[in-house]
């Protein structure tokens, strides 16, 4: 890996190219996706089925486009026990801790006759997109779908892409029964998205599009947002690993190969006060990555957005991880909680050597479902509250609006909405002739 000085002019480079991986850098691929979705959302069914011939290779119409019982059974039984049993224990780990995030509706009341609150309730029908294929990840359909249960949601719908045979991804399957999801549809692409974002004669319309997808899904989600709510355009993974001299070597190359092996534009990035620490790890990501499965796509990654940053000092790395604002933040000091407390943009934080970001993607229940591209500066991972719609409730008393009718008045004829100001105005009339 390569081995550079902290300083303004690397870290703004660093920035700068790291950006060019977001979704909205690709524009050439705007119009085909336009294109898709105009089409199904004319022409429906035959569209989706037609776009599923040509990309896909497989046959579909409505009697098959909708998995059956027969097929989730089917499932079951080519994915081991043992895998089966693991995805149950991650999904109680997943709901436990999204519990904690419910919030009730409330209302507030005083002696005048005003009456506020907030009535909070979850959306009707939630669509979540899976990839298929060597993209399909059975951990991303429960950090998906379970958020959506505990939220209450009544309809959750799933589409995910069929091989040629029309057969989807038994670990896809398993996962979405353990879940909760209530229909699976073989649709993949952006017709998929457009598909629930719109609806179909098979596929119905969603109120919320979540799940990842190559950058057809993700331009789709982008269009589609406005008709139906979205979690995110998320952009490939990222890792950001801070360090001091105390961290072991060996583990912050393994943890940084954890997600450059995603794909070649995933980001993997220590920043440490220790140099001798950086040459540590830059010799045992080589090892590593020699005796890897994904040995060519982590060398592509690590060759495009890998990098090992020596800071002068902790502060000037707290600074530069905050501006980063990565995906994924470990971090691996002597005093890993008091160096947390210095955090204000991540989008997970892990703590410690025994925390390694594996873990949060598989088992320890936060979603993995998380702000990319600097966005965690403003964004959130996805949460119960992502499939949550909240309405205000407004009551006031007769006597409580007469006192306060001429502000009101007052306040709309400044803005020039005369009939804002008559709508109030016209409840006192009588007090007004008197």
């Amino acid at each position: 890996m390569r081995i550079v000085e902290l300083n303004e002019n690397t870290k703004n480079n660093l920035q700068k190219e790291l950006l060019k991986r977001s979704p909205e850098s690709y524009g050439e691929y705007e119009q085909t996706v336009n294109e898709i979705i105009s089409n199904v959302k004319k022409n429906g069914d035959k569209a989706l089925f037609d776009y599923t011939l040509r990309f896909d290779g497989c046959r579909i119409g409505k009697d098959n486009i909708r998995v059956t019982d027969g097929e989730i059974e089917e499932a079951y039984s080519q994915v081991s026990p043992e895998f089966i049993e693991v995805m149950k224990r991650s999904a109680a780990n997943i709901t436990r801790f999204h519990e904690k995030q419910r919030r009730n509706s409330w209302i507030t009341t005083q002696e005048n006759g005003t009456l506020l609150g907030q009535r909070i309730l979850p959306v009707a029908v939630s669509g979540v997109y899976v990839p298929g294929g060597k993209a399909a990840y059975p951990s991303s359909v429960l950090m998906n779908v379970l958020p959506a249960k505990v939220a209450g949601v009544e309809r959750i719908i799933m589409t995910t892409p069929p091989d040629r045979e029309g057969k989807v991804t038994p670990g896809t399957l398993v996962a979405a029964h353990i879940a909760g999801v209530d229909e699976i549809y073989r649709a993949g692409g952006a017709q998929a998205i457009a598909a629930m974002a719109f609806g179909t004669e098979s596929i119905p319309k969603v109120d919320k599009i979540t799940g990842p997808g190559n950058i057809f899904v993700a331009l789709a989600k982008k269009a589609c947002f406005g008709h139906v709510s979205i979690d995110s355009i998320a952009g490939p993974s990222e890792i950001l690993i801070l360090a001091d001299e105390s961290a072991n070597a060996r583990f912050v190359a393994a943890d940084l190969l954890s997600q450059a092996e995603h794909d070649e534009m995933a980001s993997a990035i220590l920043i440490t006060t220790s140099r001798e620490l950086a040459r540590e790890v830059s010799r045992e990501a080589e090892v590593f990555a020699s005796g890897l499965s994904r040995e060519k796509i982590i060398r592509q990654s690590l060759e495009n957005y890998g990098y090992i940053l020596i800071a002068p000092n902790m502060d000037e790395a707290v600074d530069a991880a905050n501006e980063i604002a990565s995906e994924h933040l470990e971090i691996l000091t002597r005093n890993p909680y008091e160096t947390m407390t210095r955090i204000r943009n991540a989008g997970a934080i892990f703590l410690g050597e025994y925390s390694s970001e594996p873990l949060g993607d598989y088992y320890a229940g936060p979603n993995h479902i998380l702000p990319t591209n600097g966005t965690a500066r403003f964004f959130s991972p996805l949460n119960v509250d992502d499939f949550m719609k909240k309405t205000s409730i407004i009551s006031y008393s007769r006597q409580e609006l007469l006192r306060v009718h001429k502000d009101i008045e007052l306040f709309a004829e400044q803005e020039g909405l005369t009939a804002h100001a008559n709508s109030i105005r016209v409840r006192f009339e009588e007090e007004e002739k008197s």
